[in-house]
């Protein structure tokens, strides 16, 4: 034993885990192996994605973690990828008799995340929002007949309502329409988002991809799915509408309520989709607790492994690399497990390590698991999810989204003072980080999740250097190995995230969301 693991050992049986420079070389070289140019991106459903899944499973195994998958370390989940031909796919409206075609790519474009009927014929209400939040004094449906209907709405903030909160009624939004009777939606981007329209046309005619189990799908059922392009909203939806786009658009700029009332027009569409089914892979590793009382209770580990694949070539490289998202996460959890093995740490719950595939398509392989969990659902506790928590400024702050919903607040805080270091809530609170990664499917299940990142001042050096990351390296070519990591932040984000993990894992409660907290109702 060389004085480096004594270190380690010393420490996580005693107090506080304890990182050192050899932890951050090893959680460097497997960002090596997962973001090599060999692996191609980790798209999902990929043969080099199932490599780096199967790398990931050999590393759990070498730490000694159980397997917790259904085939060893493996959690098969089936996607279906949908592609649209549009040349033989249409969008037309209906007024007074009167067909007029809409042009794809320009006048609208269809979400092949919804599964579109062959064909529908439908009439069409402005549904405000489309939000039903009464709770919060909001409710665009109670007095609309949405039966055999297309409901079309604006993406908008209304006041009043926390960001979390309408990220996850967006989210939810056609099942909430889908309960009234709806048949499909368009939906309007929010004002000065004008810009998302164009990316959607411009990037319409991928394939998109779904979890195979229909009643895992949120837009299962979703005969129609359309987004309208607002430049032409007026022209094309509300002549003869009894307040006009641009107005209902200057209201939803500031927050103002928003009417609701049914179009004076029909809504057409063919829609010729192949479906393409493939398999990926969940990996699952179990460290088992030791307190009799609480080892079949589950803290869950979650990163996901999976990135975007080979796109557009950027300065000659069309591979999207993904060293930051997300195989920094995967990382961690694979030297943690190190960590915990090599310290022979007593931990009194259960601890499973979960990488999971499909992320970048919509938080599917979470999804699956937390539906489909290798461990009793009532039996997880809680969830610490790691997604791109960028160690490249100085770590300084631990960033924590969800630390104002449930008692993990507590144990991140312990946690924190343990490492002293200081802990935050998003600087960023208009992002709504915490409905926007993995642990909100955990969320959807009732289990109290978090999310963890480097924190930052807002406004500061830092909070550029985060804002030029995501605008020249996020989803492109050069989120790869050549770019700059500070590994002394690396190293002391992981000595924090294993204070957090022992602190839940040790606690005498099982965590619960605190009684105000909107997400509180998915508890069973």
């Amino acid at each position: 034993m060389n004085r480096h693991q004594l270190l380690i050992v010393i420490t996580l049986a005693c107090a506080v885990p304890v990182t050192t420079q050899a932890q951050s070389e090893r959680w460097w070289g497997d960002i090596k192996a997962l973001a090599d140019d060999s692996m191609r991106g980790r798209n999902t459903g990929s043969v080099e994605h199932k490599k780096a899944a199967d790398y990931i499973a050999a590393s759990f195994k070498a730490s000694g973690l159980k397997p917790a998958g259904i085939n060893g370390y493996i959690q098969p989940v089936a996607f279906v990828v949908r592609t649209l031909d549009e040349s033989r796919s249409s969008l037309a409206l209906v007024r007074a008799g009167k067909v007029q075609p809409l042009t794809l790519g320009e006048d609208a474009t269809f979400t092949t995340r919804a599964q579109l009927a062959p064909s529908v014929d439908a009439a069409i209400v402005f549904a405000g929002y489309g939000l039903d939040l009464p709770q919060y004094g909001h409710d665009d449906l109670s007095t609309l007949d949405l039966q055999g209907k297309v409901v079309a709405f604006i993406a908008g903030a209304p006041k009043g309502i926390p960001g979390p909160v309408l990220s996850h009624s967006r989210n939810a939004a056609w099942k909430t329409f889908q309960a009234r009777g709806a048949v499909g939606m368009i939906t309007f981007s929010s004002p000065g988002a004008d810009s998302l329209f164009i990316r959607t046309a411009r990037n319409r005619g991928g394939a998109q991809m779904a979890l195979a189990e229909s009643a895992l799908d949120p837009q299962g059922g979703n005969s129609l799915s359309v987004q309208v392009n607002g430049a032409r909203a007026d022209a094309l939806l509300f002549a003869g509408a009894p307040v006009g786009f641009a107005e209902l658009s200057a209201r939803a700029s500031t927050g103002q309520p928003l009417p609701t009332f049914n179009l004076p027009i029909r809504v057409r569409s063919t829609a010729k989709l192949t479906d393409t089914r493939i398999i990926s892979q969940n990996v699952a590793g179990l460290l088992p607790g030791t307190d009799p009382a609480l080892k079949d209770q589950y803290v869950v580990l979650t990163a996901h492994l999976d990135h975007v694949g080979v796109g557009r070539a950027e300065n000659g490289d069309s591979i999207y690399n993904g060293a930051m998202d997300n195989a920094s996460g995967t990382a961690l959890l694979m030297d943690v497990a190190r960590l915990l093995q090599a310290g022979g740490v007593r931990l009194k719950r259960s601890v499973l390590f979960v990488a999971v595939t499909g992320e970048e398509k919509g938080l599917l392989g979470s999804r699956y698991f937390a539906a489909h969990p290798t461990v009793a659902v009532r039996a997880i506790v809680a969830n610490l999810n790691t997604d791109m928590f960028l160690p490249i400024i100085p770590f300084t702050k631990l960033m924590v989204n969800g630390i104002e919903e449930s008692d993990l607040a507590d144990d991140v805080r312990r946690a924190g003072k343990a490492v002293g270091i200081e802990v935050i809530t998003d600087p960023e609170p208009e992002e709504n980080r915490f409905v926007r990664s993995d642990q909100y499917s955990f969320i959807l299940r009732g289990i109290p999740a978090i999310s963890l990142k480097v924190g930052f001042g807002r406004d500061t050096p830092e909070h550029k250097a985060v804002l030029d990351f995501r605008t020249k390296r996020y989803h492109h070519a050069s989120d790869d190995l050549l770019q700059s990591v500070n590994m002394e932040a690396a190293a002391g984000f992981e000595r924090a995230y294993l204070a957090l993990v022992r602190e839940v894992a040790n606690r005498p409660t099982r965590p619960a969301y605190f009684t105000d907290s909107y997400f509180k109702r998915f508890e069973r």
